[in-house]
This record gives structure tokens, C-alpha cells and sequence, in this order.
């Protein structure tokens, strides 16, 4: 009996120290989404929870655009990353759950086709020989560079391209095969730019499409490839000038934050975002990205802090 009253204190530490009034739970705000968006997302995140000291917790995954609006829909995220705009069908499923949501641009991005820096005669391609290459018939047809221009080698075909639930993978294949998802499905996929970059940096045959901030990082190992509209048209070579301007279009386009109106009610969602916007430009800048105007920047402040003033008057209200 001596040994169960030693036991008896200790074993009312231990139910002490799990208990919820003793250990107090770190808030969280939950982000997933576009890895083009990521890069932004997690610097604003890293720079938020040193200011709060670790008080509030700031996940960041990389699911895809599209996998990132399966689970924001779901309502098991408070913000998702996006690469595009919401879908229809996307629209429809989050109203069906009763998911209502801001919709904030903040970034510009450009899809850039990259190659090898043993690539030396692949410097520009126009928006034609792209669709040529990228189409889904071309599928089994196309597999030599010689058969998109005769004077390039007579080498097989090898592409990278991000996977099916990235929004980067629904722009492109709109913008260059004229229908969105419509493409070759012969080629190396991944949602991880990164694993692209490798993969296209070590073979001279290669090319591939990635966001420009993973080009950027990467410039060491990749050359980027100017886009021409037409044969008799100026290339473009993606920079941050021409991306801004909108010279670069078609493959430039604004990224996107989607915030859950009911993660917005969280105290601790509201001072991410108003970290996040309040420093956006610095934070887009950081991870070289292409900032929005500062007007943008304002107008996306303007937005989240007049939500956040009709949810405090609503509550007040019920009072």
C-alpha cells in the first residue's frame, strides 16, 4: 500500500500536465494549395509566428491548387494558395458546404518555359509550336525536336510539366492547347517544382514549364525560353518588367489567396491575413516574386479589415 501512495502523486502530475486548463493549445491557421503561391505564403507565415512568438501556429502545405480547393471546400483549411481563379464546379461544391470566401490577388506569375543550360539552340518558341507540342494528339506523333522545327535535332522529345491538380497545369494547357486539361500525357509530372527543375537542369533534350520565382532560384541551372505569338512577332523573355506590364502574356497572370469566411470569424486567421497584406509587397519581393501595386495591396487590406468590421458589428449586434 507504502508503493500506490508514492504512485497516487505522480500519477496526478501526469493527468495535470494533459490537462486542457494546464496546457494551453497554440491557435492555428491552416494553409494549402498552389506551390507557386507557397513560396510567399510560407515566408508571411515564417515572419508571423516569429512575431507572435510561437504563440500562433501557421501551416503551409502544397496539395495543388486544385487538391488545395478539394480540402478548402471541405472546410478542413482556412486558406488556400491559388495558382487560378476558382472553378465553376469549385463555386459549387464550397456552396453546397456552406463555404463562403474572400478572394485576394497577391502576386503576379509567370509560367516560364525553362531548358537545360546545355541547351544551346532552344532560345525562344512560338505559341503555335508550343500547342504543337503540348496538344493531346500529339501524343505518340510528336517525339523528335526536328518535327517542330526541321533545323533543331533530330533528338527524342522529353517534357516536364506540373501535375493534374495544379492550377499552373489548368492555365497552361488552357492557354496554349486552347482547352483547359487538355494535354499530352507523355510527359514527367509532379506538383514539386523542384523535382521539375532537376529533372529538366541535367538533360539537354528537356523542356519544361515552371512558375518564374522557381526559375529565378534556379537561373544557375535553367535558361528560360522566349515566347513568340506568332512567327513574325517579338520573343518575350519573362522578366519582372515584362511580366508587370503584361508583355509577357499570354503566361503571365495574377496568384490568389482564398480565405473561408469561417476561419475569418478566428481571431487568429484575421491577424495572419492582416500581417500578410500589411507586408505583402516586402514579403512577395523576398522570395522574388513579382509584386502587385501597392493600390492592389491596399485594396486587399481594405477588403479583409471591412469583413472583419461587419463580423465584430454582427456579433455586437446579438448581444
Amino acid at each position: 500500500m507504502k508503493k500506490l501512495h508514492h504512485i497516487a502523486p505522480l500519477f496526478a502530475l501526469v493527468i495535470l500536465a494533459f490537462s486542457p486548463v494546464v496546457r494551453a493549445e497554440r491557435k492555428r491557421v491552416s494553409v494549402d494549395g498552389s506551390s507557386t503561391v507557397f513560396p510567399i505564403t510560407e515566408a508571411a507565415a515564417e515572419e508571423f509566428q516569429a512575431k507572435t512568438k510561437g504563440k500562433i501556429m501557421v501551416t503551409v502545405g502544397i496539395s495543388g491548387t486544385g487538391g488545395g480547393f478539394k480540402k478548402f471546400c471541405r472546410g478542413e483549411i482556412d486558406i488556400q494558395d491559388a495558382s487560378r481563379t476558382i472553378k465553376t464546379q469549385e463555386i459549387a461544391t464550397c456552396a453546397e458546404a456552406g463555404i463562403n470566401y474572400l478572394e485576394i490577388p497577391i502576386a503576379y506569375d509567370a509560367i516560364t518555359l525553362v531548358v537545360s543550360k546545355n541547351n544551346n539552340w532552344l532560345q525562344n518558341i512560338t505559341m503555335a509550336e508550343l500547342k504543337k507540342l503540348w496538344e493531346p494528339s500529339a501524343q505518340e506523333k510528336i517525339m523528335t525536336w526536328n518535327q517542330i522545327r526541321p533545323e533543331w535535332p533530330q533528338k527524342p522529345i522529353r517534357l516536364y510539366g506540373a501535375g493534374s491538380d495544379s492550377g499552373t497545369f489548368d492555365y497552361f494547357t488552357e492557354v496554349v492547347t486552347g482547352k483547359s486539361r487538355a494535354s499530352r500525357s507523355d510527359y514527367s509530372a509532379s506538383e514539386d517544382d523542384n523535382t521539375l527543375v532537376q529533372g529538366i537542369s541535367q538533360d539537354a533534350f528537356a523542356l519544361g514549364y515552371i512558375p518564374f520565382t522557381y526559375f529565378e532560384n534556379n537561373s544557375n541551372k535553367l535558361n528560360a525560353v522566349a515566347i513568340q505569338k506568332t512567327t513574325t512577332s517579338n520573343a518575350v523573355i519573362p522578366t519582372r518588367e515584362n511580366i508587370a506590364t503584361g508583355a509577357y502574356e499570354p503566361l503571365a497572370r495574377p496568384v490568389f489567396l482564398y480565405v473561408s469566411l469561417k476561419s475569418f470569424a478566428k481571431p487568429e486567421v484575421a491577424e495572419f491575413l492582416n500581417f500578410y497584406l500589411e507586408n505583402a509587397e516586402k514579403l512577395v519581393k523576398d522570395v522574388q516574386a513579382v509584386p502587385l501595386s501597392p493600390k492592389a495591396y491596399a485594396s486587399g487590406l481594405e477588403k479583409i479589415r471591412g469583413t472583419n468590421a461587419n463580423k465584430a458589428g454582427k456579433k455586437e449586434a446579438k448581444r
